[in-house]
Order: structure tokens, then sequence, then C-alpha cells
């Protein structure tokens, strides 16, 4: 069950309206690193997590990615308040208003719609734990180039936030790796072999009969 709170994790108050800075920031609202991708990753990974505790961690960090997608496109859509045909081909992005308007789509920055072919579930925990990890590195440095390209204060406050909370969930999921890993220990004592994780690498031990 979800529990819905009236509010974001941070407020989002947009006051210049700039639908150029708004199309580059769709490609976290519906690119294949963005937070739709993200939510959506996490939230079908989760079932076939082999405990309770990766169960509960996919479901934390992806119901807080639905609550990212909402800050973003309140970002979006606070940027793009009020504007008409001609601001929008002004930027370059009349294409993108002849379908949508106002309107906050999930397509990425290029216009290309959201896919589900963006992630991959594929009911092994490491597998799928170790996609998690580069998907919050590949979101975090997607954020670093929109923060390269917006010299809008209040959306930098906003993305700096986002981009923290990306490397706090790599640690989550880093650490998530390390038990999966080190109750894996056990199945392969049977066949003499030990798979530790030391310091973010793989060192095989294998044991002589």
């Amino acid at each position: 069950m979800f529990v819905f709170e009236k509010r974001t994790q941070i407020p989002v108050c947009i006051k210049n309206r700039n639908p150029r800075l708004a199309g580059i920031i769709l490609e976290q609202y519906g690119g294949a690193d963005g937070e739709l991708s993200a939510s959506l990753r996490y939230l079908s990974q989760r079932f076939t997590m082999p405990d309770n505790m990766g169960k509960g961690l996919l479901t934390d960090i992806g119901t807080e990615e639905l609550g990212h997608l909402e800050i973003i496109g309140s970002i979006v859509g606070q940027l793009t308040d009020g504007e008409g045909a001609k601001s929008f081909d002004k930027y370059g992005n009349g294409d993108y208003y002849a379908g949508h308007a106002n309107g906050v789509c999930p397509v990425n920055a290029a216009g290309v719609p959201f896919s589900a072919a963006y992630f991959a579930v594929k009911a092994d925990p490491i597998a799928d734990i170790v996609e998690d990890m580069a998907a919050e590195q590949k979101a975090r440095a997607t954020y670093d180039n929109i923060l390269r390209l917006s010299d809008d204060p209040d959306v930098n406050e906003v993305i700096k936030f986002l981009r923290a909370r990306e490397v706090v969930h790599f640690q989550r999921f880093g650490d998530a790796k390390r038990t999966i890993l080190s109750k894996k220990i056990s199945d392969f004592l049977s066949f003499r072999e030990i798979c530790v994780f030391q310091k973010g690498t793989y060192n095989r031990l294998i044991f002589q009969q």
C-alpha cells in the first residue's frame, strides 16, 4: 500500500518562464535515465527480490522516484506556464507544442516518447541491483549536465536536491548488493568456492580438496 502525502520532498517555486530549459529538463521526465524509468524499474524488479529487505528497498526507492517524477513535472509545468506557441517555437520547441501545448508529456529532451525498453527486469537479484546502481549514476550524470545548461537559481536548487538523492540511492543499492552476495556464500560452499565482496571488487577464493 502506498501513502500519498500532498507535498513534494522539496518545494518547487520557479519565478521565470523558460520553455527552452523546460525542454531540456524533460530528459529526466521521460528519458532513459529519468524518474519515470527509475520508478517503473524498481517497482517491477521488487517482486523477485529474494527477501523482504530487497523488496522493501526497491519499493521505498521506487515510490520516492514517483515523487521525483512529480517534482520534475512541476518544474516543467512552471517553466512553461502561460507560454504560447510563439514562445515555444522561438526556443525550438514548436514540434512539442504542436502535440502537447503546455502539457507535461513523458518524452525525453529530443521529443522521443518514453519506452519500457529503457530498463530491464531479469529476476536475478545481482543483475537487477547492479543495473539499479548504474541507473542511479547515469541519472546523477544527467542532472550534472542539466546544471551546466541552466542558469536559473530556482531550478538549480531543486535539481541539486534530486542529484543528491541519486547518490543516496546508489549507496543504498550498494549496501543491498553486499548483503545479497554475503547470503550467496553458503550456496557456493558445496562447490568449494566462495565469492567475497571487498571494497567494490570480487575476489574469488578456490578452496583445495
